[in-house]
């Protein structure tokens, strides 16, 4: 998955409608490999970003599962965590594996 897209689930304080939208163009940046789309096709990149944020809504407040309450910051430690430990996997292993 895109690094820069980020879960949206069960977060307090809950998910804003600017995540879903940032979330969606982030989809949308990726999935049609452009960062901004020509003249030509920006009603169509706009309507992809608006249509995969309505679902991404419509999905975010449909589901049941309620695992526990993430907040932005407990996801930001996790995040350090994991990077320290890809530097530290790195500096033993330089070369990428073996």
């Amino acid at each position: 998955m895109c690094r820069n897209i980020r879960v949206l689930h069960n977060f307090e304080p809950p998910t804003t409608p600017e995540e879903i939208h940032d979330a969606a163009l982030q989809y949308v940046r990726k999935v049609s490999g452009l960062r901004a789309p020509s003249a030509a096709d920006r009603a169509s990149f706009d309507q992809a970003v608006n249509d995969i944020a309505e679902s991404t809504r419509r999905l975010l407040s449909n589901l049941t599962a309620r695992p526990p309450r993430r907040t932005r910051d407990g996801e930001k430690e996790r995040a350090r965590a994991r990077w320290a430990l890809r530097q530290a996997r790195s500096v033993r292993s330089p070369d990428g594996g073996a």
